[in-house]
């Protein structure tokens, strides 16, 4: 029987999905500021945790597709009320997942040194990142193993219990970046940016613990891995194949600005750090709605139920643009404030509030090429959402970009080559959507 999605359904999903994924920016900014203020060598340390976190980033955007890939076989399973088929394929997906974990501990650790010389990190900048990472990749496998289950609630609809775990993580390592960087008189002595390592791992290995016990007690899908492996198991590896490539793309464009403002010197390269910052957090509050995408459209297409697959995306283009609308509306009202907090230097902030507006324009576009992100992954469509990032990046992106360099628009180039990139990714998502499932909603 079909059910109309409702906005409250909606936005059950979304906003613990919004809290879970600001949690992440927020705990980045709390971290580098506990860094930051240290007594001893807080430029240097604060310096390696960037440095480390880019890689550690790199490695869990590519890996943790996991999510997407899981959330989407079961969210449709369950529409066709057929889970106990893909009961054993989160364990399975685990195994992998953590197993390639390893391999990449195994691969990495002996050479941490000549991993970060190629980041330019030298003397004591080199020494802190590599101490930082030989204690934070220890926390990598529990990160992926708590990405995976975060995908399996997904799919079944839930995204309160990952709300929580996400929430439990943030306070923990929040507790304990104090605790380990600063120390306690008498008690236990000051580690610095050793300290904030432990404090990653420590949390880590607590959402990992927190989300076994969740997954076994609030749902019957097992967590000891079983053979053979799920008739599925293919389908989320190529899930995960595309996604990879999908993610190189998407890292190949963020290298390209990231390059072009470095080149225009420190006061752009300030100035757009700041910015596309700031453009990171609008997409973490988007995140949540294009994870209700993500969860209902999967469902609803395991249904068969087309025509509410239509209306959801129709409440999500509304929702999105409401959303897009508001993020942009608080930065415009928020301006001059927003750019103080994050630089006291004129030149930056001038060049910050030169492009600030262009990234505020871009929320609404931002809202709709990503929640359109999420209902494709939802909908298990991987190699089209592959072969559009690759277009929008290779075709559309470093054209744009290298064509704004060669006529000096500098900062305005890039946020103009992102706004086209965005462009891009979102607009047909929207058209093959609405051409594909039309008519299947009015020849039921």
């Amino acid at each position: 029987m079909s059910t109309k999605i409702t906005l409250k359904q909606i936005n059950k999903l979304a906003i613990p999905a919004i809290i879970s994924g600001v949690s992440e920016p927020i705990l980045s900014l709390t971290d580098a500021a506990i860094i930051g203020n240290m007594s001893l060598n807080a430029t240097e340390s604060l310096a390696a945790v960037g440095i480390v976190s880019t890689f550690l980033s790199m490695l869990i955007w590519v890996l943790g597709q996991t999510r997407s890939a899981i959330s989407s076989i079961v969210s449709q399973y369950l529409g066709a009320s057929n889970v106990d088929a893909v009961k054993n394929l989160p364990a399975q997906a685990i195994f992998l997942i953590t197993f390639l974990s390893l391999i990449i501990i195994a691969c990495t650790y002996p050479f941490a040194s000549q991993i970060f010389k190629l980041y330019n990190a030298s003397n004591l900048i080199l020494d802190y990142s590599v101490d930082y990472y030989q204690i934070r990749v220890w926390g990598f496998p529990f990160t992926l193993f708590t990405i995976a289950v975060f995908g399996t609630f997904r799919g079944l609809q839930n995204t309160y219990h990952p709300m929580l775990i996400a929430i439990a993580g943030a306070v923990s390592n929040i507790v304990f970046d104090f605790i380990l960087v600063y120390g306690i008189a008498n008690i236990i002595p000051a580690m610095h940016i050793k300290g904030a390592a432990y404090a990653s791992v420590i949390a880590q290995m607590l959402m990992a613990g927190l989300s076994a016990f969740y997954m076994l007690k609030k749902t019957d899908i097992p967590l000891l891995v079983s053979f053979p492996f799920n008739p599925e198991i293919k389908r989320f590896a190529l899930m995960i194949l595309n996604l990879f490539i999908r993610t190189i793309a998407l890292n190949v464009a963020l290298y390209f600005a990231t390059s072009f403002a470095t080149s225009y010197g420190s006061k752009y390269i300030a100035a757009y750090t700041i910015a596309i910052n700031l453009w990171f957090l609008g997409a973490f509050l988007i995140d949540g709605y294009a994870s209700a995408g993500n969860i209902l459209s999967g469902k609803l297409l395991g249904a068969k139920d087309y025509k509410n697959l239509i209306d959801l995306s129709n409440k999500l283009i509304k929702h999105g643009i409401v959303v897009g609308v508001i993020v942009a509306s608080v930065g415009a009202i928020l301006y001059i404030p927003i750019g103080e907090i994050f630089s006291n230097d004129i030149e930056v902030l001038n060049a910050f509030y030169n492009v600030f507006w262009i990234v505020l324009l871009m929320q609404p576009l931002c809202a709709l090429a990503f929640i359109f992100d999420g209902v494709f992954k939802g909908l298990g469509e991987m190699k089209y959402l592959r072969n559009l990032l690759l277009f929008s990046t290779l075709l559309v992106f470093i054209p744009v970009i290298s064509y704004t360099d060669t006529i000096g628009l500098k900062l305005h180039g890039i946020f103009l080559a992102f706004t086209l990139w965005i462009i891009a990714r979102g607009l047909p998502l929207i058209i093959k959507f609405r051409k594909t499932f039309r008519p299947l909603a009015q020849n039921p």
